[in-house]
């Protein structure tokens, strides 16, 4: 059965449309964007297959273009505007940092972390550096590691956050191995990290860690 002949509710465009997209299921909204299944199957049906073989979505989506045009289903033409399509998320993710505002949301940081450093694979040590306003300044990746964790110096952080003039630092790293429970290793340099810059008189805000799931904040936890 086509998609056409289902039930008007059960459609995914339609749903969309009346609903709103954070109702539709990852084969759903990936069959919108398909538009057209394989031979003998419909979009959902061709997206539900995608998913099951070099699923879940986030590794489906982080597959490079060249990668995905060889999938069944894709092609070079969908499999580039598929990567077009991710890369304007991204850019509308961290356009208001681009663009200096302040961080209002707490966790707007978080997001840009986890856009800049999820899927990965290999551990890297980032910070974020604002103004006394909380506006961004810079993002650099400063400490980059291997599976099994980054050295991080916070001299070099404190280095870099007087070079840019900053007054608050947000740092964050990702967790190659998916598992977001901070470690008793990454609680210690926060603490490390807290104390060097407050010598020099700049506030650490949070801690962001990156893997599964949302973005996991130590100052949530009260480890900041």
């Amino acid at each position: 059965m086509h998609i056409r002949d289902w039930p008007t509710d059960e459609r995914p465009r339609e749903k969309l449309l009346a609903r709103g997209p954070g109702v539709l299921s990852d084969a759903e909204l990936l069959a919108i964007f398909l538009g057209s299944g394989l031979p003998g199957r419909d979009a959902v049906g061709t997206a539900r297959e995608l998913l099951a073989a070099h699923g879940p979505l986030r590794a489906l989506l982080e597959l490079s273009a060249k990668q995905l045009a060889r999938l069944p289903g894709l092609g070079p033409a969908r499999a580039c505007a598929l990567s077009a399509a991710l890369e304007l998320g991204h850019r509308h993710l961290s356009a208001d940092l681009a663009r200096g505002a302040a961080l209002s949301d707490p966790q707007a940081a978080g997001r840009y972390f986890a856009q800049r450093l999820r899927g990965l694979p290999h551990e890297v040590f980032a910070a974020l550096f604002l103004d006394n306003r909380h506006r961004a300044i810079a993002f650099e990746e400063l400490f980059r590691g291997t599976l099994d964790g980054a050295e991080v110096h916070p001299r070099e952080v404190v280095r870099r956050a007087l070079a840019h003039n900053a007054a608050a630092v947000i740092v964050g790293h990702n967790h190659p191995s998916g598992n977001p429970e901070p470690s008793a290793a990454d609680r210690a340099v926060t603490a490390r990290l807290k104390q060097a810059l407050a010598l020099v008189d700049l506030r650490l805000l949070d801690h962001f860690v990156i893997a599964d799931g949302p973005p996991v904040s130590l100052a949530a936890r009260g480890w900041v």
